[in-house]
């Protein structure tokens, strides 16, 4: 974990909804939701957010979105967030709350 990722898990853990579960993951945190990651950090500093992977460009014409990549390969359903788009609670919400919208339709895991 790094100073950027703490600093975001700071900031995200009191706007998150209620009972999701917080793991240690990517070099930063995932809070999930029966499962399933709803959204996290980056090493980095970024916000990381599941979507609906039929809807990625959606996701990434949304300001300071940007695809995901583990390595060289793009993470189909995940995008990032640059950590300068989200200088408010309000900002943050709202990514948790279209990261809801696709995270709730997936089975339990």
């Amino acid at each position: 974990m790094t100073a950027a990722s703490d600093a975001l898990g700071e900031r995200l853990r009191p706007l998150v909804p209620k009972g999701l579960v917080e793991k240690k993951m990517f070099g930063g945190l995932g809070f999930m939701l029966n499962g399933n990651m709803l959204v996290g950090t980056t090493a980095t500093g970024a916000l990381l957010v599941r979507v609906d992977p039929d809807k990625m460009d959606e996701a990434l014409d949304r300001p300071g979105a940007y695809a995901m990549h583990m390595g060289p390969r793009v993470m189909t359903g995940f995008i990032a967030v640059d950590p300068a788009s989200l200088p408010d609670a309000a900002a943050i919400k709202s990514w948790i709350a279209y990261a809801s919208k696709y995270v709730t339709t997936l089975p339990a895991k």
